[in-house]
């Protein structure tokens, strides 16, 4: 059986950390030549390269990068242990680290991680953002990720078994400045034909509904731009240059902190989204805390 080197596996992630074996040395008081002996010795131990040569720097390869982030949670929770023992408390803080699709607005995203944070003695959150959620697919086999957010099921073509825990569903909003709002509103619906419209991508869910309702309504708007990020999605109607679809919020406060003006209400456009995890049951605490507060409370304020 082989045995874990565990300063082996702090050097590495010093020079991970550091970006070069030269500045990795004066954090760790260590000869460059001794380091490189010892990750070279990790990755003879582990099978794998966990570096190549970028310029004159190092880059992680992809088993590096997976290497990379359970030698991050190795230490994380070494530092929690001493501040646990130095702060005369024994409770070990969970960590939760979710992979959040970037079509996901950052508005129902709070919702979600709301309850998370609610828990005690305390939770660590680390989100990592992505416009396709199928990259974390890997992160999540590797267990480096625990729980996926998007806005459609994982996808069959997975090469490891993931399961698709609903959250809840949502009807659509259209919304603009005031402005273009006022002009859509004379004539609706047939104003939108031509009108300035930023399309989701071709990664987001809602593409497809909102294609099908403009086929049924005999209108097509001008696309302007497409884009994977819900948020610079907002921004950019929120300047006035066209319409953005998101899901149908109902708290009083989203006009004001996006100025924008609804335009119209569409439930035949549903929404639905999805907590991914590789475990039937979930059992981290903090995921289920997320998916139960999802189901209970987050869509019953926020979607009708």
């Amino acid at each position: 059986m082989n045995w874990l080197n565990y300063h082996h596996l702090l050097y590495f992630w010093k020079v991970a950390k550091e970006g070069s074996i030269a500045r990795a040395s004066v954090e760790l008081r260590l000869a460059p030549p001794t380091i490189s002996v010892q990750i070279h010795s990790l990755e003879e131990m582990l099978g794998h390269k966990l570096f190549k040569r970028q310029g004159r720097g190092l880059e992680l390869t992809d088993v590096g990068r997976v290497a990379f982030h359970y030698a991050d949670s190795i230490f994380a929770t070494g530092d929690a242990l001493l501040e646990a023992m130095n702060g005369g408390t024994l409770q070990r803080a969970l960590r939760i680290v979710v992979g959040i699709s970037d079509t996901l607005p950052k508005d129902l995203v709070q919702q979600f991680l709301a309850p998370v944070f609610a828990i005690q003695p305390g939770v660590f959150v680390t989100c990592r953002k992505h416009a396709n959620a199928g990259v974390f697919l890997d992160d999540l086999a590797a267990r480096t990720v625990d729980v996926v957010l998007a806005d459609a099921p994982a996808p069959a073509s997975s090469p490891v078994r993931v399961l698709s825990h609903p959250l809840g569903e949502c009807g659509t909003s259209l919304w603009a400045a005031p402005e273009l709002a006022a002009r859509l509103l004379e004539n609706w619906p047939a104003s939108l034909a031509g009108a300035p419209f930023l399309y989701p991508g071709p990664h987001d869910a809602l593409r497809r509904g909102l294609d099908a309702w403009f086929d049924s309504q005999g209108v097509r708007p001008s696309i302007i731009a497409e884009l994977e990020d819900a948020a610079l999605a907002l921004a950019l109607a929120e300047s006035g240059l066209g319409i953005v679809a998101t899901v149908d919020f109902l708290e009083p406060n989203f006009i004001a902190q996006h100025r924008l003006q609804r335009v119209a209400h569409l439930p035949e456009i549903r929404q639905s989204f999805f907590a991914w995890s590789i475990e039937q049951k979930v059992r981290h605490p903090a995921v289920l805390q997320l998916c139960a507060n999802a189901r209970g409370r987050a869509f019953a304020a926020t979607c009708r």
